[in-house]
Formats: structure tokens, C-alpha cells, sequence
């Protein structure tokens, strides 16, 4: 047996007998205690994990068909981001399956040795601490890194998993990304989890939109930068709501009970339905109970006449509002001076920006995601905002790498690519003409 093994094995029996102090946190722990107690798995085992034929698999993304649709722009998204660091991104079904994935072509064969690619197998009760068992078995994001998995064999993988829930509460799937390469993830690994955690709030609200689809969606930001989902119908009653605010309303007392009007909840206020059409409505919700004031995004039901023929158009409309900070500022500011945009015609482009981050924006894809023509939305846009639209865009991508500078390890030409600049030196031009810095001084100061 392999020193490295045996090291393995020695820490594992350790921990577990209480001879020494187990340096994971307390998921990690319970979860080698599962491993041992309950599932009877040999650390040492060889085998390889069980990745499905394409036969054996197609039955399954059926299954998850629609969330695997909705899911995808937010997938793309989160590779853009990690694929630099050779990471590859996982989304399973509640049984923890991968049903999607995105990852190197190039390196399939070596992800398909390791199980970190379509089809690979993920429980706990077989593979031993994972980040896609283990989250499923705790209902709670986890990060496995190396050696803190059970069976030896895994030692050199990396990875980060955050549940997915449906809207009933429910665990509908998991999504990890997972690197095989020790040099790489040991500088990006201490990033990814909360990564991956945002983009999993950003696909459960896509998902929630989505089944909801027929209802008005009111979005919340709190206090804390999180937020929470209300479904309301015609009527004003209250058809569903995410997992924060099933929260909220059960320290309320309200959570049971299923003719429960916007109103009983937030100050009157029709004027926040006003939009008959797909674009969304800035508010300030006053709390009845609480006394406070809350920012809102309002959209309404999808329009029977959506234009299904542009494929931009779904994605836009079921993308996420409650990651984004603009919308709480927009949102107290009165409307601006004829000719200009709407803040919710701004917050729009802003989404629209944030969500292509990475790739190529045109003008004229602005402009519809605005509702405007390009000669309209250039003039508009520019009046209102104070810069042009491609100006607005650098700003944009500038923001979001300084951010992943001074929150990751990633190298600087990576960060270059993943928000959209052709080179690592146009990003060092851009952004020192913003900051009066190199991306390499800001690193270094620490931000």
C-alpha cells in the first residue's frame, strides 16, 4: 500500500476513534462517520465510480428536461469562470446523477476516470464524503477538498457542492464544479464555493419563475444582500414563495395559510402592477408588521405573444433579479428627464450585461433587452446613465475583475477571458484607466 494511502487511512482511523481532533468542519466529519457506521466503505478501495452509458442516462435528463433548460444559461455562465482552473461543472438530479455538465472535450477521457463527468454516480453511500453526496445528505453546501474525501482514490479531486431546491422545498439536485488537477484547485479552491453557491440561488430563482410562469413575481431584497420570491396571482393572493420567504412568513405566522393576500403582508400598493408587457417595475415595499421598507422588482406573467422566434428573449425573461445591487439603488430614484430610460429599463441592460459577461455584446442586443431601437436606445441610454452603452459595458467588466481579484486566486489571463476581454493586457489598460492601478498592483495591495 502507497504511503500517501496508508497516511489517508491513519488520519481516517484516527479521527474516528477520537485520537486526534478531526481539522474538517462538522458536515465533513458526520459525513466519514456515515462512511464507516453506516455504509461499511473501505477507504482503500480501488474501484472506479460509476459513470452511466448514454443509454442508461437518457432516461434520467428526460426526466429533468426542464430544469436542465433552465439551468443552462447559469451553467455557461459558471464555466466561463472556472474552465481556466480546469474545472469541470456538474449538475445532478436528486440522486446525484450528473444530468448536464460542461467541461473540456479534451479532457473527458481523464474526467471520466476520476467520475467528474455525464453520467458519474455521486452517492454518499457509494463514493464515500463527496461534494455531490455529502451536500445531498446534508441538504447543505459542501466542499471537499482532496484528502477530506473518505476513499483514498479521490484524494487528488477538489470539489464544491450546493443543493438545489424546488419549489416545494425539496431537494431537486445538486450543482458542483470539480477539478482533478491538485496544483490548480489548491490557489481557486477557496473561491469556488460561494461561486458555485450564487449561481444555485440564480438557477433556483430561475426555476421558481419558471414554474411560475402565469403569476406576477415579486422579488425582495433584504437587508443581508439576499432575497426572497413571492408568486401572486391576479387576485393579489400569494400562490407560492421561496425557501427564505417561507421563512420569513412563518415567523409571521402566515405560512400556512393558503389565501394569503400580498396585502396582509406589505402596505397596499397596485401601482407596482402597472406593466401589462415583460418589463419589470421597480418599488419600495413597506412592511405591515416590521415597519420597514423594502426594495422590489415586480414582473409581470409571461405574455401570451412572447416572441419565442428570438432565443435571447427566454433567457432574459426567466433571468435572475435578486443578485443584483443596481435594482436597490434604482429603485428609491424618481424617473428621469423626457428622452431618457426608465430605471427599469437601466436595470434591464445591467441584467443583460451581468448575465453575458463574458461574451461578445452588441449594441443592437442592448437595445432589445431595453424594448428600444438602436438609434432610441443609444441617444436614451447615454443621457441617462452618463456614458455610452459600450462604455458602459467596459465599466461592467472592469467591476467584475476587480472583484474576482481581490476575492480569488485565479490568474489574471484567466479573469481577462471570463469577463469578456480579449487579452489579459486590454484588461490591464482598461482597468488602469479606472483605477489608476495594474490588475497585478491592486492584487498586491490587497485590494
Amino acid at each position: 500500500m502507497a504511503s500517501a494511502t496508508v497516511s489517508h487511512v491513519d488520519r481516517i482511523e484516527s479521527a474516528l476513534s477520537g485520537e486526534s481532533r478531526m481539522d474538517e468542519d462538522e458536515l465533513l466529519a458526520k459525513s466519514w462517520e456515515r462512511c464507516a457506521a453506516e455504509y461499511g466503505l473501505d477507504p482503500v478501495s480501488k474501484r472506479s465510480p460509476t459513470v452511466l452509458t448514454a443509454r442508461e442516462l437518457a432516461e434520467f435528463q428526460d426526466r429533468a428536461a426542464r430544469m436542465r433548460e433552465v439551468a443552462k444559461p447559469e451553467l455557461d455562465r459558471l464555466y466561463g469562470i472556472v474552465r481556466h482552473a480546469r474545472y469541470v461543472v456538474l449538475l445532478t438530479n436528486a440522486d446525484g446523477i450528473v444530468i448536464d455538465h460542461r467541461g473540456d472535450e479534451q479532457e473527458a477521457a481523464e474526467c471520466i476516470h476520476w467520475g467528474i463527468w455525464l453520467g458519474g454516480v455521486w452517492t454518499e453511500g457509494v463514493e464515500g464524503t463527496n461534494g455531490i453526496g455529502t451536500t445531498i445528505a446534508e441538504g447543505k453546501p459542501v466542499n471537499v477538498h482532496r484528502s477530506q474525501h473518505f476513499r483514498a482514490r479521490h484524494a487528488s479531486l477538489s470539489c464544491s457542492g450546493v443543493p438545489l431546491y424546488d419549489t416545494h422545498g425539496s431537494i431537486a439536485g445538486v450543482l458542483d464544479v470539480s477539478s482533478f488537477d491538485p496544483e490548480l484547485s489548491e490557489h481557486a479552491h477557496a473561491l469556488t464555493g460561494s461561486l458555485v453557491a450564487s449561481v444555485a440561488g440564480a438557477i433556483e430563482e430561475r426555476l421558481f419563475r419558471e414554474r411560475h410562469r402565469d403569476c406576477w413575481i415579486v422579488a425582495i431584497q433584504n437587508r443581508q444582500g439576499t432575497g426572497s420570491l413571492l408568486a401572486v396571482d391576479k387576485d393579489r393572493r400569494v400562490m407560492g414563495y421561496c425557501r427564505r420567504a417561507a421563512e420569513a412568513l412563518r415567523e409571521f405566522g402566515l405560512g400556512d395559510d393558503q389565501s394569503l393576500s400580498l396585502w396582509s403582508i406589505f402596505a397596499r400598493n397596485e401601482q407596482i402592477f402597472r406593466h401589462k408587457n415583460w418589463g419589470d417595475t421597480l418599488a419600495q415595499l413597506e412592511g405591515l408588521r416590521s415597519g420597514y421598507t423594502w426594495p422590489a422588482v415586480v414582473t409581470p406573467p409571461l405574455p401570451a405573444s412572447a416572441p419565442w422566434s428570438n432565443p435571447e428573449y427566454e433567457s432574459l425573461y426567466w433571468r435572475p433579479r435578486l443578485d443584483s445591487g443596481p435594482k436597490a439603488q434604482l429603485a428609491g430614484q424618481t424617473a428621469h428627464a423626457r428622452g431618457g430610460l426608465t430605471p427599469a429599463a437601466v436595470a434591464l441592460v445591467g441584467d443583460y450585461v451581468d448575465a453575458h459577461i463574458g461574451e461578445a455584446i452588441t449594441l443592437e442586443a442592448l437595445a432589445d433587452s431595453a424594448g428600444l431601437s438602436v438609434y432610441h436606445f443609444s441617444r436614451a441610454f447615454k443621457e441617462t446613465v452618463g456614458l455610452t452603452p459600450h462604455a458602459f459595458v467596459v465599466s461592467r467588466r472592469v467591476a467584475k475583475a476587480r472583484g474576482l481579484l481581490t476575492e480569488s486566486d485565479l490568474p489574471i489571463s484567466a479573469i481577462a477571458h471570463a469577463v469578456g476581454f480579449a487579452d489579459q493586457s486590454h484588461l490591464a489598460r482598461r482597468f488602469r484607466e479606472a483605477y489608476g492601478v495594474s490588475p497585478h498592483q491592486l492584487r498586491r495591495s490587497g485590494g
